[in-house]
């Protein structure tokens, strides 16, 4: 990743990012970290129901009408903000990280970094438990 310190920002400064709003330069690595660790698909997830809480709560509460019209209303709002919400999440993390002043691009190379190297130490790792079989074999048939 970086060399820089992940400083994690406050409730109030990450509900303003999770609704679409850009952090502070200090906060850079850790936008970095937010929208490349193991769990940025998570991490994604929890943003957008932060952005989709605001009108969920507009139609539950204002709009005039029987409870479970606005509750359906709601959901189905829901479902669909987030099918759009997972179709460009690849754009909305490289976003991010432009807006952090990363150049576009980062997230994914970030990610494939951490896929060749976890396919790596699963390759040594079979590598490794194939010789220990081949060893076995060997022991037991005495060759």
């Amino acid at each position: 990743m970086s060399d820089e310190q992940v400083v994690r920002p406050g409730s109030v400064r990450w509900l303003g990012y999770a609704l679409g709003r850009s952090l502070p330069p200090r906060h850079r690595a850790w936008v970095l970290h937010d929208t490349t660790t193991d769990t940025w698909i998570l991490r994604h997830l929890a943003r957008a129901l932060v952005q989709l809480a605001v009108p969920v709560i507009l139609v539950l509460t204002v709009v005039p009408g029987p409870f479970w019209i606005r509750g359906m209303a709601a959901l189905g709002g829901v479902v669909m903000g987030l099918i759009f919400s997972f179709a460009y999440i690849t754009e909305t993390t490289e976003h991010r990280l432009v807006k952090a002043g990363y150049p576009a691009g980062t997230a994914a190379q970030a990610r494939q970094r951490v896929t060749t190297a976890r396919q790596a130490q699963e390759s040594q790792r079979r590598h490794e438990a194939a010789a220990r079989r081949a060893a076995r074999y060997r022991s037991r048939s005495g060759r």
